[in-house]
């Protein structure tokens, strides 16, 4: 029997917390304060105790609190700051952003995340941060990076988008670095019903700049010190994450449970499964298997039903966009192999038990 397994369902989310998510919205429409009001001030408080964190900083969208993060700690024209080719393109647009230029380094073969000993390959004299991103729900190597980055002097600001409730050796992302930034993009594993992010850390002296920079550079109404931006967390979005917040836990312990029945069934196929690092508690914002005829894969599931969505097909390296930093084909193998094979399944709390048999069955059924 055929059975439709949609790769994300965020309605079903909200079939399960309707009523809690419209009595919240409803209150913040009475109360009439829309701009920084007291569900921004409570989330970042929320944030930053599960983050482990002194403060959190709400603004528009986890890409504007990379962008924000790095304006905060001054990086600028003539810096280098090192991150990865193989994810989403914010962390590399921000440096973009900021006047700053970017260097890519390769990543590890089997967690996705920055491989150490090619970020300590490009580090120089200009280099000011590295971005390391927590890719698909795991911490990326942070003992191994820390010991560069601190020798060095070298600012750390954690991507922490895909990995909210992550930890490493038992702490959460966002502590290790000067700055953390989450988003709470829908499809999130904390999403929102429309963009939102937040920036945590300890420094109070950075939590002020970064509170100025969300709002054109103003420390208090009409009087602005710094070229800022109009980044804002939104209070309807952050009483939405509100009402969401206390059941991250239980989701993410969902999200475990399916990668561990995938891992079950897909065993004794020809796939390379995700692999956990050790010292990594993974939340799986993303479950992907490297497999041989990825695409002709990718084909025989729709066919069937069952919905995959390749994050990512081409290395930031490749995109046209940055053509002017003047890199190659081969210049970071991994990646672009890893781009190559990759494949996600549909993961999230609200898939069933029988939907992931019928996505193991379906894929047993292929020639390999």
């Amino acid at each position: 029997m055929v059975m439709d397994v949609p790769f994300l369902n965020p309605a079903a989310q909200y079939a399960a917390l309707k009523d809690e998510l419209l009595c919240a919205v409803e209150k913040v429409l009475a109360d009439g304060r829309f701009i920084l009001g007291p569900n921004v001030a409570a989330l970042e408080q929320e944030i930053a105790a599960l983050a482990g964190t002194k403060f959190g900083v709400g603004v528009n969208s986890g890409s504007d609190a990379l962008t924000l993060a790095l304006r905060a700690l001054g990086i600028g024209p003539g810096d280098e700051v090192i991150t990865t080719p193989f994810t989403y393109i914010a962390p590399a647009e921000s440096i973009y952003q900021v006047g700053a230029r970017i260097v890519f380094a390769d990543i590890a073969p089997r967690t996705f995340n920055l491989d150490p000993e090619e970020v300590a390959r490009r580090i120089t004299r200009r280099t000011k941060a590295i971005i390391p991103v927590h890719l698909f729900g795991q911490a990326s190597p942070m003992k191994e990076l820390l010991a560069l980055t601190e020798q060095r002097g070298i600012q750390m600001v954690e991507d922490c988008a895909q990995a909210i409730g992550a930890a490493y050796s038992g702490k959460p992302v966002g502590a290790f670095g000067r700055l953390g930034c989450f988003s709470f993009y829908p499809t999130k594993n904390l999403g929102a019903c429309g963009d939102g992010g937040m920036v945590v850390g300890d420094d109070e002296a950075l939590a002020e700049k970064l509170r100025m920079l969300r709002a054109h550079g103003a420390r208090r109404r009409y009087s602005h010190d710094l070229h800022g931006y109009n980044s804002r967390l939104d209070e309807l979005q952050a009483a939405v994450l509100r009402v969401k917040l206390p059941h991250l836990n239980r989701w993410n312990a969902r999200r475990a449970a399916i990668a561990a029945h995938y891992n079950s069934g897909l065993k004794n196929l020809p796939l390379d499964l995700p692999l956990t690092a050790s010292a990594n508690t993974h939340v799986f914002h993303v479950y992907a298997v490297l497999a041989p005829r990825r695409d002709e894969l990718q084909r025989f599931l729709a066919h069937r039903r069952v919905a995959t969505l390749i994050y990512y097909p081409q290395p930031l390296h490749l995109q046209k966009v940055f053509a002017d930093l003047g890199y190659r084909a081969g210049d970071f193998p991994v990646a672009e192999e890893v781009s190559k094979r990759i494949l996600p399944f549909p993961i999230y709390p609200g898939l069933t038990d029988q939907q992931v048999d019928y996505v193991i069955e379906t894929m047993r059924q292929f020639p390999f």
